[in-house]
């Protein structure tokens, strides 16, 4: 985002009418906001935070030490059955050590009104809902009674986590509008937190330092008889207390073609920088990438299970006894860990029971079959090493912390460049990772304890080329035939396409969404030969591809195959165009002119591209006798394509729809 537009948006949210003096309080809901029918900045929004507060402090435990009590309370409006989600909610909690964080649920009601009368409705203990999802991560649910277009929700939780190198994040944005927000940290000057700041909008900010204290127990024991005693005493201490409020901040909306939207939230993020402990050495914690990857590479279950071997030595050295070349040992060692250990649907760097029982009972995490992927690798003399990720469903690791990971992939480093693999996934190749791994950078891990990033982005075309055949008759009925080409990961999303639905609904969802087509003959090709292109044929016939108006026929000559609506519609972009992978569509059509016309006009050949190698659209159409012939390519170069791109992308997708919705024109001799 330009500057300027960011000082215009943020001068417009500080210049917002203030919101009058209002008192918030579990239990205070008033008449007013049950009469609300849509939210007065946002007619859309299907709910609202009406407020959110939370507070963070640090209590000390004569057993446990300092413990981190955050307690956040939460009032919502819900205005629209598609908010309903909304009385929904769910606090994750880690489990570290067989210990978990606790969390605890209360002052939860319902408000409706009725007759003219608020009416309350209690959350009952069949409401709750805990699940351990593994051993790491669980998490505490509710589900609010009574919910109705019109009922206001609020519930309070408080969490007692013993984990103080990691704080809680705070969000101060979300999917529908939120009108006040507010997190205080009290924090004593034993600890030093890196508080980062991510989004486009940012909370008002106050610091200050107040006074804090605990109580100290000692144990002592009489010098004659031994028996104890114990002895306290009142420990002062400074303590930063900073608030960080934020009002009326719009629905974080998303956006065609982005990775995940919560990577431009309004949030914070804490991580622990040092301790400063009275009468100890100050002890620094993570606080770049180095020291991160060098602390999760001594962790039990990581680096010490790349080190096993002795499972899977005679397996392999089986499989590799006929292998001719490194490439071929790479792809063999990749489709022998898919082939029998499964993925389980855990993610996580950390491996859950551990890359031999996973190989035992063919099943894992992802960490136990990408860490014994890598170690297989290094078995058979490859310079292999892990590669942390996070998924984009986790958002993107914009600092350096040891929470930012939650997956793990391998890889080969090679003269060329690095090779990456995945074994989680039966439709990955060398350099083909799945969709939820392409997030812009990991971290490669070695066993010398250096690290480097690794771009996860593809570089290499993902070609979709089409064939295409077809006739019309006088009556502008059309039958034809098509042949698509996928490869690298246009491959991969056909392969996963086909296979989550039946052949029978596959086959009718493209009659319907391409011009009520009929469909004959269909075949594929290479749908398990992975490394060679996805290939699809079909037969069609259609009834309602053209336009007859006198003795003219009006058709467009790309059919179901042309661009018509345009995906980028906003004035301003707020966040970056995510393709995933770049990218080649491909036509090669050839057109059959029915007996007794001629053309009458055809669109004009064109050719346009963006700045700095974007991308690039060709469209050239020529007459031969009683043949047409059509070449059309959109080309996008780039997976990301930064907001300062957008107009300019916006531009060049108006031009290529308007250029591919172009008619034919026939007319009768």
């Amino acid at each position: 985002m330009k500057i300027t537009r960011l000082f215009v948006f943020l001068f417009f949210l500080l210049s917002v009418s203030k919101s009058t003096a209002q008192e918030f309080k579990l239990g205070k809901v008033s008449i007013a906001e049950l009469e609300q029918k849509k939210h007065p900045k946002d007619s859309s929004a299907a709910a609202a935070i009406l407020y959110k507060k939370g507070s963070s402090r640090f209590i000390y435990d004569k057993d446990d030490g300092f413990v981190i009590f955050t307690e956040v309370e939460n009032r919502i409006k819900i205005y629209k059955k598609e908010g309903y989600d909304w009385a929904n909610y769910i606090v994750p909690y880690h489990i570290v050590g067989g210990v978990e964080e606790s969390v605890t649920f209360s002052d939860a009601v319902t408000y409706n009104l009725v007759d003219g009368k608020i009416e309350k409705t209690k959350l009952k203990t069949e409401g709750v809902f805990k699940e351990n999802r593994n051993k790491y991560n669980g998490h505490k649910k509710i589900t609010m009674p009574n919910v109705k277009e019109g009922s206001v929700i609020e519930y309070k939780y408080m969490i007692k986590s013993r984990l103080i190198g990691s704080m809680r994040d705070w969000d101060f944005q979300e999917e529908i509008p939120v009108n006040y927000s507010e997190y205080i940290t009290y924090i004593p000057e034993y600890f030093v937190y890196n508080v980062r700041q991510k989004g486009y909008i940012f909370p008002k900010t106050k610091s200050e330092f107040i006074q804090g204290s605990f109580t100290v127990y000692e144990k002592e024991r009489d010098a004659v008889t031994g028996k104890p005693s114990y002895s306290t005493f009142k420990k002062e201490y400074q303590e930063a207390k900073t608030t960080y409020t934020a009002e009326n901040f719009p629905a974080l909306k998303d956006e065609a073609y982005v990775n995940n939207v919560t990577n431009y939230m309004s949030s914070l993020q804490f991580e622990l920088a040092m301790t400063k402990y009275p009468n100890e050495p100050i002890k620094p914690y993570s606080t770049d990438w180095n020291s991160v990857v060098k602390t999760i590479y001594e962790y039990d279950d990581f680096g010490p299970e790349l080190n096993k071997t002795g499972y899977y030595e005679d397996d392999l050295k089986s499989l590799l006894a006929a292998a001719k070349s490194p490439e071929e040992k790479i792809i063999l060692i990749l489709n022998f860990v898919k082939a029998n250990v499964h993925w389980n649907g855990i993610s996580g760097y950390s491996c859950d029971n551990g890359v031999r029982k996973a190989y035992k009972e063919k099943t894992g995490n992802i960490a136990d079959i990408n860490l014994m992927l890598t170690s297989m690798l290094r078995y058979a003399g490859f310079n292999a090493n892990p590669v942390l990720v996070s998924t984009r469903s986790n958002g993107i690791a914009f600092f350096a912390n040891r929470t930012a990971f939650n997956y793990v992939i391998a890889a080969v480093e090679t003269d060329s460049g690095n090779v990456l693999l995945d074994a989680s996934y039966k439709y990955s190749t060398p350099n083909i990772l799945p969709l939820r791994a392409l997030n812009w950078q990991g971290r490669l891990i070695r066993k010398d304890g250096t690290s480097e990033a690794v771009d996860l982005m593809p570089e290499k075309l993902s070609n979709d080329n089409i064939f295409v055949n077809y006739t019309i008759d006088p009556t502008g009925k059309i039958d034809g035939k098509v042949r698509r080409q996928g490869t690298e990961y246009n491959a991969m999303a056909f392969r996963n396409k086909f296979e989550s639905a039946k052949e029978d609904a596959y086959l009718e969802k493209l009659e319907n969404e391409n011009g009520k087509i009929e469909i004959s003959d269909y075949s594929r090709t290479n749908e398990r030969e992975l490394l060679l292109p996805a290939i699809e044929t079909f037969s069609f016939t259609g009834s309602n591809l053209c336009d007859l108006i006198g003795d003219k026929i009006y058709v467009n000559p790309m059919l179901f195959f042309a661009n018509t609506n345009n995906p980028f519609k906003q004035e301003v972009r707020e966040y970056p165009v995510d393709f995933s992978y770049p990218f080649m569509d491909k036509y090669n059509i050839t057109i059959k002119i029915p007996d007794g016309f001629t053309v009458e006009s055809l669109p004009q050949p064109g050719a346009f591209s963006m700045e700095e190698n974007v991308g690039n659209f060709k469209y050239n159409i020529a007459v031969n006798e009683n043949m047409l012939q059509l070449s059309v390519s959109h080309q996008i170069n780039e997976a990301i394509v930064s907001t300062d791109q957008y107009d300019m992308l916006k531009e060049y997708y108006k031009s290529m729809i308007a250029k591919e919705t172009e008619k034919i024109v026939l007319k009768r001799i």
